[in-house]
């Protein structure tokens, strides 16, 4: 029997996220040309990690969030992190069983070419698999 497919991650964070953010912040994978008239932006990109080849996913997952101010950038990026790191353990969506969550880099200001824009991001290791 083939091992099942693993978690989309991105595409399972962008909507966990987004619905415990709520409609006043938009949370996606891929940035878009106007995103100084899209703020807040929480963007959602995995970045590598490793699985076991049967079931368990370990995938690294960097989000970034990108304000009009630094402060604000801070603020949601914390939010993020708290939600990740205390209600995303132990939690099931419809297509996913989240183990631990830890912090690989703590949210922390990043570089950006936009001086309009402030750039906070962190590196979070989460264990997943599938639902069935």
């Amino acid at each position: 029997m083939p091992a099942p497919a693993p978690v989309d991650v991105e595409l399972v964070l962008i909507s966990w996220l987004q619905a415990r953010l709520g409609p006043a912040v938009v949370v996606r994978d891929e940035l878009d040309n106007n995103l100084a008239d899209e703020l807040p932006t929480v963007q959602v990109e995995s970045v590598g990690g490793d699985d076991d080849g049967f079931r368990l996913d370990r995938p690294l997952v960097d989000i970034n969030v990108y304000a009009a101010t630094r402060g604000a950038a801070v603020e949601l990026a914390g939010r993020v992190r708290n939600l990740l790191l205390h209600e995303l353990r132990g939690s099931t969506t419809a297509t996913a069983v989240f183990g631990r969550v830890g912090t690989l880099a703590r949210p922390a200001p990043r570089p950006y070419e936009n001086p309009a824009l402030r750039r906070v991001g962190a590196t979070y290791e989460v264990f997943c698999h599938p639902v069935s």
